[in-house]
């Protein structure tokens, strides 16, 4: 992605743009969403640059990417509001509601981190992490749901992480919450369906304050967040998929499912501990795995199975 400050830097060339349409990025002081910020207006969109606010209830980081989308010739204001404050995040939707009548795209990313070995993590950090990431993701999400819903339009992308779906030493509060945003993902994509609202989460691998102490400088050089940026555009633009977990990073991307086996079935009528430790090769072979796209599609197959199918 060009600087801001390139002459050409709103280009009108992509295919893919949001010209009209309202973007609301949290966290977007620095790091991934001062990118995603940045990213957005460059392909039209109107921005709401959102961090925590300071002392004053003023964040001069989101002012500072606010002013910088603005000079390009870009439209963009600066909220500050914590997440997991729904005061706060209702006024700041508010303002929006006041100024462009719209909320088009919510990119959910602001966050924090308290690592710690899960034997030295205080209740207080496991609380905090999953307030900002889980409860401050659901918080922003239910104050644009029915206006988007109204608008029968929306796009919602909410921060996932690798620790959330593989796990990583030291981050049990982290990876906690990051999982569970999935799963309100997956709820909410089916909700939102009939109102034509898509929610899919981004896995993120990027060279931030958050992870400038998790790896070498020489891997982070490769990390640029900029490099993240389209992946979450593309999963807010007209055409975009619902309910994918895309990782991103170093120019490379993937998508990340949850698959379950074809399963073995044992005995409707009595099964011992010793009949599934006979018969796990069978029950946890992955020939045929795949993804479903909801929790019922888990029980029709077990009732197949039940029945011989």
């Amino acid at each position: 992605m060009e600087s801001a400050s390139d002459s050409d830097y709103f280009s009108e060339l992509a295919m893919i743009r949001f010209d009209g349409k309202v973007v609301i990025v949290t966290g977007a002081g620095g790091g991934l969403g001062r990118c995603h910020s940045l990213y957005f207006a460059s392909l039209g969109a109107k921005v709401v640059v959102n961090d925590i606010g300071g002392p004053d209830g003023i964040s001069v980081n989101a002012q500072n990417v606010a002013a910088e989308i603005t000079a390009a010739g870009g439209e963009a204001i600066a909220v500050a509001a914590s997440v997991s404050d729904e005061a706060s995040v209702a006024a700041m939707v508010a303002t929006v509601m006041e100024k462009w009548g719209r909320v088009d795209v919510l990119v959910a990313n602001a966050g924090i981190l308290r690592d710690k070995s899960f034997g030295k993590m205080e209740t207080r950090e496991f609380n905090d992490v999953v307030n900002v990431h889980l409860f401050g993701s659901y918080v922003c999400i239910k104050a644009v749901w029915d206006i988007m819903k109204a608008q029968n339009y929306g796009r919602i992308v909410v921060t996932t992480s690798s620790t959330g779906l593989y796990g990583n030493f030291g981050q049990a509060n982290y990876g906690a919450a990051k999982l569970a945003l999935v799963g309100l993902m997956n709820t909410l994509k089916i909700e939102g369906a009939k109102n034509n609202i898509k929610v899919n989460a981004i896995a993120p691998v990027a060279a931030t304050q958050m992870t400038k102490d998790l790896m070498p400088q020489a891997v982070l050089d490769k990390f640029d967040p900029e490099l993240v940026s389209p992946a979450v555009a593309y999963m807010s633009a007209d055409d975009a998929p619902t309910g994918v977990i895309m990782a991103a990073g170093a120019g490379t991307f993937a998508v990340a499912q949850i698959i379950e086996t074809q399963g073995h079935f044992i005995n409707s009528e009595s099964v011992s501990v010793d009949d599934i430790a006979a018969n796990w090769d069978k029950i946890s072979d992955r020939t045929g795995a795949k993804p479903y796209q909801q929790g019922g599609e888990q029980g029709q197959n077990f009732i197949m199975k039940g029945m011989g199918g």
